[in-house]
């Protein structure tokens, strides 16, 4: 996939989301507008217990995916129910900052979800008390970087969008200024 097309979000918020939101909330400053920070992905992997090659291949993935190389989550404490030993690579992680951020939430908003199935809108339910908005996608094969033909088994992921200076309402403003689908009540 081509850059081309991307950066039109960010452009979108600086231009007319920004100014909206100044007149909405009364502020002068731009700088106390809620913006997104960040963009964090998150993968559990709990057959990576049973196999180096599962962690390996799903890193790949989630490489192709985010556009950068995921960092191994580690188990805090042994649960010897699970024979999970406190250390054991048992997830994965990648923190999106700038312009990555943006453009991959944008094509979340532009080509992941609307390939969703039986999509009818994002649920407004999902936002924390800080604003911050939590994903669960269960399918990694909604997005377009990866190939069918070498999935060899179908994951979830969760992506967080971490919006800076905000509340629930404030991040639900900015991402209706921003375009993103919300589920009709």
């Amino acid at each position: 996939m081509t850059n081309a097309g991307m950066g039109s979000l960010l452009t979108k918020y600086q231009k007319e989301a920004v100014p909206k939101l100044k007149e909405e909330l009364s502020l002068k400053n731009n700088l106390a507008l809620p913006r997104i920070e960040k963009v964090v992905v998150n993968m559990g992997l709990a057959d990576a217990l049973s196999s180096k090659e599962v962690l390996e291949k799903t890193m790949e993935q989630l490489a192709q995916i985010t556009g950068q190389k995921p960092a191994k989550t580690k188990a805090r404490e042994s649960i010897s129910n699970f024979k999970l030993r406190k250390g054991d690579p048992i997830g994965l992680r990648v923190t999106l900052r700038g312009k990555k951020a943006w453009n991959f939430f944008e094509k979340l908003i532009a080509i992941v979800l609307p390939r969703m199935r039986d999509f009818r809108g994002l649920p407004e339910t999902k936002f924390d008390k800080a604003g911050n908005y939590s994903l669960g996608i269960t399918e990694q094969i909604i997005f377009p970087e990866i190939e069918y033909s070498k999935v060899e088994k179908i994951r979830g992921l969760v992506a967080t969008i971490v919006v800076k200076n905000s509340d629930q309402q404030k991040s639900k403003r900015l991402f209706e200024l921003l375009g993103v689908p919300f589920r009709k009540v």
